[in-house]
């Protein structure tokens, strides 16, 4: 055996183990958020996937930069400790002197921040303090973060986590069917005329009329109807923070609805050549999908380029047949 050869297969190995080993730690990761949430659900009667939705909703504002953390919710020191309490003193008797929200979840008398079972009991009391319903839930989430996406986002993941009882969904799905013709490259950032000129925010899929477009991702439905410029158009929020845009459809599928819950490859409706007029327009251009990606950072929302997960999802639809 060659030098070269038993190098090759050294190498190997440590890959092979590596990917492994990491298979195994971020099933470990979504194993400890579980059990959290289900401990969490236990003390407070509060459905487990409010916790993961919210868990959820603050990993992905954060910065990829940061490490990930097991649970990700974060309080800003003043609500946690209260007011006047500047030496951040952990005892949860000392913490309620000053106002502050902080709970002792685990039964050590303490209200520490970086504790992930206080954490989400402290989530839980602030819910609690307007009651169990999803109403109640909205409200609290809205007085919390002050923001109306937010609570839409977190209240649309949680659906989505309830319908499928897990929170490990890391599945795709390619936005047309790949059994049919289609071609598309990378079109974000052309410039457009209609309406005004105005950069195209999105990647244009290119297939005949009636090609089955599917969803590419878990999320729950959050739009649908006619746009000036994308025609038949839906759009989708997904767990992880991120609006999908699918534009000049032809039609719906029947059985897709407004607040519906999908799965990656659920079929949406069909390729079409709708929009650039009033409802009804047809055939301004080729038939194509419009599908665009938009992310939520907690102040704001922006359009990114798509093209790079589409050659990922389109690698994983061909890798499932």
């Amino acid at each position: 055996m060659t030098n070269r050869l038993i190098f090759s297969i050294i190498i190997t190995f440590f890959f092979l183990n590596a990917n492994a080993v990491n298979a195994e730690n971020e099933e470990s990761v979504y194993d400890k958020r579980m059990a959290l949430f289900k401990k969490t659900e236990a003390l407070t009667q509060i459905p487990w996937y409010y916790f993961a939705a919210i868990d959820n909703y603050e990993r992905n504002i954060k910065s990829s930069d940061e490490p990930e953390q097991v649970i990700s919710i974060e309080f800003a020191s003043e609500l946690w400790f209260g007011p006047g309490n500047s030496s951040q003193i952990t005892e949860e008797t000392i913490i309620d002197t000053f106002d502050g929200e902080g709970k002792d979840g685990n039964g050590d008398g303490k209200a520490d921040p970086a504790n992930e079972e206080d954490v989400l009991y402290t989530m839980a009391m602030l819910i609690l303090e307007y009651g169990p319903t999803e109403d109640d839930i909205k409200i609290a989430l809205w007085n919390h973060y002050q923001r109306d996406l937010t609570v839409q986002t977190i209240m649309n993941t949680a659906k989505v986590f309830a319908t499928f009882q897990d929170i490990n969904l890391t599945d795709r799905d390619f936005p047309v069917s790949i059994q049919h013709n289609y071609s598309y490259r990378n079109t974000w950032g052309d410039r457009r005329g209609f309406g005004g000129l105005r950069i195209h925010e999105g990647t244009d899929i290119f297939a005949n009329y009636g090609v089955p477009v599917q969803s590419t991702t878990y999320g729950v439905i959050e739009m649908m109807g006619w746009n000036l410029y994308g025609g038949w158009r839906i759009g989708i929020r997904d767990i992880f923070n991120i609006y999908h845009y699918y534009a000049h459809m032809s039609g719906y599928d029947d059985n897709i609805k407004l607040g519906q819950v999908v799965q990656p490859g659920d079929v949406l409706g069909s390729v079409g050549s709708t929009g650039y007029g009033p409802p009804g327009t047809s055939g301004k251009f080729p038939p194509h999908l419009h599908y665009g990606m938009y992310k939520d950072n907690g102040y704001s929302e922006w359009s990114f380029d798509p093209y790079p997960y589409l050659r990922k999802w389109e690698r994983m639809a061909r890798d499932k047949q």
